[in-house]
């Protein structure tokens, strides 16, 4: 048994079988395999040897073509290294030997095959150990996408174990049969924990090496509460959790009751509870939790769950599905979102060296007109068929306001030109998610019909911490006083110029968070649908005053520590059995 300790991200517990997942451009961990496995390991292998010749050769027949037969030549000694009897003979000896998987075999013979060139005084075989790593690479690919490609259908549950989930993988996640979700890294905002929450299981990430310590044979326990991942649990420990998971499983149907009422203070007054989701088939479950409507469609999921660009008409189908899926409930949808921790496969050739303060959404469009102008006519199109706002993400200056506006009228033109309906007066707003954008929130509010806080940005931008980097987590917090102040600043502009104004980060479906925000003007919250019942909760059991007392007070604090023991201490006042089971630390 062994207990390991990382940042709780999704609340509630799991107890399942592992599945591990490795991850190519990461160090593959030894992981042993029971003798019987040891067969598999062999085929796979050459499965994956055969299919990476195939692609080098496809390769080679291309290059040389297109440049030439001295240039192709490079890509014989690939083939060669592939076909060397002795190498492969060492790897499936290992495999034999010391009962380890394909992957672990094939990375140590080949890393030790590449210091022995290296210590060659011969420049030419030094020049060798870049090839020999990328063909490490090539075939350590073909193995782990062969294991990958069973989180899309998975036939047993299971709890996933990875380095980290890219977003594309995140996208098509087998949601049926996944318990929990542990990774190496991240924090509480990185798109794996964006995911596990509106998945509701339960997630731990920042780890380390929890891909090193577990197999695939082992039991696990998953505590989304603490932070915690037990390994192969001792009896009374799995009784302990057997017992969480029935308190949860009771505190959630109670929560059920909640669905047909208002979110509605104890003195009156309505907050809108919306949901964010990725995909149209999202919206029925937020409807099921109580959603009134969807304040956060993020569509560059429909890039990243495809090996190439989805075209005008598959994304119009897919907004429309979405809009008759909420039988005329509104939805804001925001415009694509790719770069920082979202890459498209054509991206993911050219990562950028620091992709959060690089060219990312907004940016991105305006550099790739043909593809964004695309996207909106879909949008546009879609949103003929019922109530949409349109949304532009990561606005810094004015001058990108204006530019994404301009496109998007050229664009309108262009469908009244060719006599396709559209809602000419669709509203448009953007996302304010950095600090420039909330100190001038003055002016942004005179050109746009709505702001949406997205605190998620807003936090790592202000504090400048890396909200996917677990080894900063511990400064990452919306309650900053820095980023309370800007966000208390986006919503008293907004409220000046008679524009709406939202919240759709996560902060939106922490429950800890509800009073201040609503305190701070706040009436419309968009958050994981799985969030909104207890949310509601709280909102049904305070007043407005209640709730501006608290806002009051947090604005005399100077530390992040502050506001939250005092926001936690608050709503455990008020909605008590909300932590039951969920133990906030």
């Amino acid at each position: 048994m062994e207990i390991k300790k990382g940042i709780a991200v999704s609340p509630g517990v799991a107890i399942c079988p592992a599945m591990v997942l490795d991850v190519e451009d990461h160090k593959i961990p030894r992981r042993t395999v029971p003798r019987a496995d040891l067969p598999l390991q062999h085929a796979r292998l050459d499965e994956a040897l055969g299919r990476a010749r195939q692609e080098i050769d496809k390769l080679r027949k291309s290059v040389e073509s297109d440049h030439g037969r001295e240039l192709a030549a490079i890509f014989g000694f690939h083939l060669a290294m592939l076909s060397d009897k002795a190498l492969l003979d060492t790897i499936h000896k290992m495999i034999d030997d010391e009962a380890v998987t394909a992957e672990y075999a094939l990375s140590i013979v080949m890393r030790k095959y590449a210091q022995t060139f290296m210590a060659q005084t011969n420049e030419v075989f030094r020049e060798r150990v870049a090839d020999i790593y990328d063909v490490e690479k090539r075939v350590l690919h073909e193995l782990v996408e062969d294991v990958q490609a069973d989180l899309k259908t998975l036939d047993r549950e299971a709890i996933i174990v990875t380095h980290d989930l890219t977003p594309s993988q995140t996208a098509s996640l087998d949601k049926v049969h996944i318990r929990g979700l542990l990774t190496n890294v991240g924090g509480r905002t990185s798109h794996t924990a964006i995911v596990a929450r509106a998945m509701g299981i339960p997630a731990v990430v920042g780890l380390e090496d929890i891909t090193s310590v577990v197999s695939n044979t082992d039991q696990l326990i998953v505590d989304g509460n603490r932070g915690l991942v037990i390994i192969n649990p001792d009896p009374d420990q799995l009784d302990e959790y057997r017992a969480t998971l029935e308190r949860i499983r009771v505190h959630r149907a109670e929560l059920i009751d909640l669905r047909e009422l208002p979110a509605e203070t104890s003195d009156g007054v309505v907050v809108k509870l919306q949901a964010n989701i990725e995909f149209a088939d999202e919206i029925a479950p937020a409807l099921e939790q109580g959603a009134e409507g969807i304040g956060l469609y993020r569509t560059e999921y429909l890039f990243l769950s495809t090996e190439t660009d989805p075209d005008e008409q598959s994304q119009y189908e897919a907004f429309k599905a979405a809009i008759e899926a909420l039988g005329g409930k509104p939805m804001t949808i925001r415009t694509l979102d790719l770069g920082a921790d979202k890459y498209t496969q054509r991206q993911a050739r050219v990562p950028e060296a620091n992709p959060f303060l690089g060219c990312r959404s907004i940016r991105f469009c305006l550099q790739n007109l043909t593809m964004f102008k695309t996207h909106l006519n879909a949008i546009l199109r879609a949103s003929a068929h019922g109530p949409i706002r349109v949304m532009f993400p990561l606005i810094s200056n004015m001058l990108e306001l204006r530019q994404a506006r301009m496109i998007l009228n050229d664009v309108m033109e262009d469908l009244e030109e060719r006599k396709v309906p559209f809602d000419r007066n669709v509203p448009v707003g953007m996302m304010v998610e950095v600090p420039s954008a909330a100190l001038m929130s003055k002016a942004f509010a005179t050109e746009v019909d709505f702001f949406s806080i997205g605190t998620n940005d807003l936090v790592q931008y202000t504090l400048a911490v890396d909200r996917s980097n677990e080894h900063v987590a511990n400064l990452y917090s919306p309650a900053h006083p820095a980023v309370l102040a800007l966000i208390k600043d986006v919503i008293r502009s907004a409220k000046r110029h008679d524009v709406d104004v939202s919240c759709c980060g996560e902060m939106a479906g922490e429950i800890e968070y509800v009073m201040l925000l609503i305190g701070m003007g706040l009436r419309t919250i968009s958050m994981t649908p799985a969030a909104i019942p207890e949310i509601k909760r709280v909102i049904r059991a305070v007043s407005i005053k209640d709730c501006e007392r608290v806002a009051r007070r947090v604005a005399s604090y100077d530390s992040e520590r502050q506001v939250i023991n005092y926001l936690r201490e608050e709503t455990r006042k008020v909605a008590p059995e909300v932590f039951d089971g969920r133990a906030i630390v």
